[in-house]
């Protein structure tokens, strides 16, 4: 079985002993592939030294970009180290980007500007996007999803593709980025017992070959170690789960997202990790 975990932070400040624990773990519970998410540059930098030296298994892809959170920091424009790190070939995508309305730890507006300004780099560039979104703690005083959606629309990301990482979303944001060609992904979450709206979005509003599964690691450990710092090897769980809610075995599930991943990433069909 291959498992694949398309959407961690491997940063050293969240494992400062090591990540060799980290990918032993990993590989026991079959997860093999391991999409190391960016925040900004410096970690866009890690992300892209670790993806490009990285041997033997597991498998280590990256992404280039800036978080909402730290739109600040490239408000005068992209660096252009940043477009050169999104230019390597093992970085798969231009993430994690988009609009988070419930902390707004940059200025809304500089929000919406650095989001733009990447999706124009990732169709520079031609690769697909991943997306960070996150509606404020009332959505009448934000409503994030929304405006993501339409960001994108309006800059023809259906051009590029991407995903909507760790969907938090309702019903309709998920068919509208559907209709895009977007994929939606899944963590922790959609394993909490109160999530039952989320779990029947996996089970009934995205299709199989839409989905993707994720960690977030080291955040939103899944119900079962919920409290405690996650890592890829609990991506598991929600194959787990979903693989449940769809009536399927978790091989066959597996394999699924298996394909979905490398029909976005451009990932190589590899068996023998």
């Amino acid at each position: 079985m291959f498992l694949v975990d398309t959407h961690c932070h491997l940063n050293k400040e969240y494992y400062p002993d090591g990540l060799s624990e980290v990918f032993r773990n990993a590989l026991k519970s079959d997860v093999k592939r391991l999409l190391f998410a960016s925040a900004d540059l410096a970690s866009t930098r890690e992300a892209v030294t670790l993806a490009e030296t990285h041997e033997g298994a597991p498998e280590i892809w990256a992404l280039a970009g800036v978080h909402p959170h730290e739109a600040s920091s490239v408000s005068g424009g992209l660096p252009e180290e940043l477009e050169a790190l999104a230019r390597s070939s093992k970085v798969s995508a231009v993430g994690e980007i988009g609009l988070d309305f419930y902390y707004d730890n940059s200025p809304r507006e500089i929000q919406r500007e650095v989001f733009r300004s990447q999706v124009c780099l990732a169709k520079k560039i031609n690769k697909p996007v991943v997306i960070h979104v996150r509606d404020s703690a009332k959505r009448s005083s934000g409503d994030a999803n929304s405006e993501t959606l339409a960001i994108l629309k309006e800059e023809s990301a259906d051009l590029i593709g991407g995903v909507i990482h760790c969907f938090s979303g309702d019903r309709q944001n998920a068919i509208d980025a559907l209709d895009m060609g977007f994929y939606i992904s899944f963590a922790g979450p959609v394993t909490y017992p109160k999530n039952k709206a989320l779990r029947e979005i996996a089970m009934d509003t995205v299709p199989l070959d839409r989905i993707l599964c994720e960690t977030d690691s080291p955040y939103l450990a899944p119900q079962q170690i919920r409290g405690r710092t996650n890592e890829p090897c609990h991506v598991r769980e929600v194959y787990e789960m979903i693989s449940m809610l769809k009536g399927m075995s978790l091989e066959e599930f597996s394999a699924a997202v298996k394909e979905n991943g490398e029909r976005l990433f451009g990932w190589g069909g590899t068996d023998n990790v």
